[in-house]
C-alpha cells in the first residue's frame, strides 16, 4: 500500500475536522464568490487541491446533475472522506482523482471554473501548476483563487509575544517545506504569462472579537499546529503552555479582539 502523502498542516483526523470547522467559517464569503463569478447549473468545475471534499460538495450541489465537478486531491485519507461524502449525498456528477499537482497531469478537459483556496501556498512549484490549470479550462474558462497575501496581518490586540512568535514558526515552517504562505502576489506574473487576464480581485480580511464565530478558524488552526511545531523541535512544551494560557486569558479580555490573516481572491479569465 502506498504511503499517505501527508501536509505540512497534516491530514491526520483533528486536521479534517479543523478544515471542515474552516470550510463553515468561510461557506458565506466562498458561495457569493462563486455566484459573482458565474458558477451556476450545469458548469464544469475543477477542484484543485479538494482536501477532503468540502467545496467538493457544495460546488457539486451548486452545478447539479447536468453539470461537472472533479476534484483534485493528493492525500489518500482526504481521498477516502470525500468519496465517502461524495457517495452519501449520491453526487454521481462528481469525480475525483488522486494525484500530485506538481507531478501528475491533469484529467483532460474543457472546464468552465476552477476553485482553488490555500493550496498555491504549499506547492514548490507554483508556476507549473498554473501552466497545467491553463491547460486545463477552455477559452473565456475562469480560475477562482483565495489565497493570502500577507499572513503577517494576522495579530491579536493587545498584542501578544506567543502568538507573534507562533505566527512566525508557521511561516518558516511553510517556507522550509517548498511553499509560501504569502502566495497571492506571484499569482498576477504567473496568470499572465499562461494567457489569463485578471477580471476580478477583492481582499478579505476581518477583525472579530472572541465570541464571534470566526474566532474558532484560527483559535482551531493553533491547537492543531502547535503539536506540528513541537514535532518538529521548533517549539517546546513549556511554549505551548504559555500560549494557550495567553489565549485563553485574551478570550476572556473583553477588548481584545483579532485581526485575521489578509487572504486575496482573484478571478482571471482564460482568453
Amino acid at each position: 500500500m502506498e504511503t499517505e502523502r501527508d501536509y505540512v498542516l497534516g491530514t491526520h483526523n483533528e486536521e479534517i475536522v479543523r478544515l471542515g470547522l474552516q470550510h463553515r467559517v468561510w461557506r458565506p464569503v466562498v458561495l457569493d464568490c462563486w455566484e459573482r463569478a458565474g458558477i451556476t447549473v450545469g458548469k464544469r468545475v475543477l477542484d484543485i487541491g479538494a482536501g477532503p471534499g468540502y467545496a467538493t460538495v457544495d460546488l457539486a450541489e451548486i452545478v447539479g446533475a447536468t453539470g461537472q465537478v472533479v476534484a483534485l486531491e493528493r492525500s489518500q485519507k482526504f481521498v477516502r472522506a470525500m468519496t465517502e461524502s461524495i457517495k452519501a449525498r449520491g453526487l454521481s456528477h462528481v469525480r475525483v482523482h488522486e494525484i500530485d499537482l506538481i507531478a501528475d497531469k491533469f484529467p483532460e478537459g474543457e472546464f468552465d471554473f476552477s476553485w482553488c483556496r490555500w493550496v498555491i501556498a504549499f506547492l514548490s512549484e507554483p508556476g507549473l501548476a498554473i501552466e497545467k490549470l491553463a491547460k486545463a479550462l477552455r477559452p473565456g474558462g475562469r480560475a477562482i483563487f483565495h489565497e493570502y497575501g500577507h499572513y503577517e496581518t494576522w495579530r491579536l490586540f493587545p498584542l501578544l509575544e506567543t502568538q507573534e512568535h507562533f505566527r512566525s514558526h508557521v511561516i518558516a515552517s511553510w517556507r522550509e517545506s517548498g511553499g509560501d504562505p504569502d502566495a497571492a502576489p506571484i499569482l498576477p506574473t504567473l496568470l499572465e504569462k499562461n494567457g489569463f487576464v485578471i477580471r476580478s480581485t477583492k481582499p478579505h480580511i476581518f477583525c472579530i472579537r472572541p465570541n464571534d464565530y470566526m474566532w474558532q478558524w484560527p483559535a482551531t488552526f493553533i491547537e492543531v499546529y502547535l503539536p506540528r511545531l513541537l514535532e518538529q523541535k521548533r517549539i517546546d512544551q513549556q511554549f505551548i503552555d504559555r500560549f494557550r494560557a495567553d489565549l485563553a486569558a485574551a478570550e476572556k479580555n473583553p477588548n481584545s479582539f483579532m485581526i485575521t490573516p489578509l487572504v486575496v481572491e482573484i478571478v482571471a479569465e482564460k482568453i
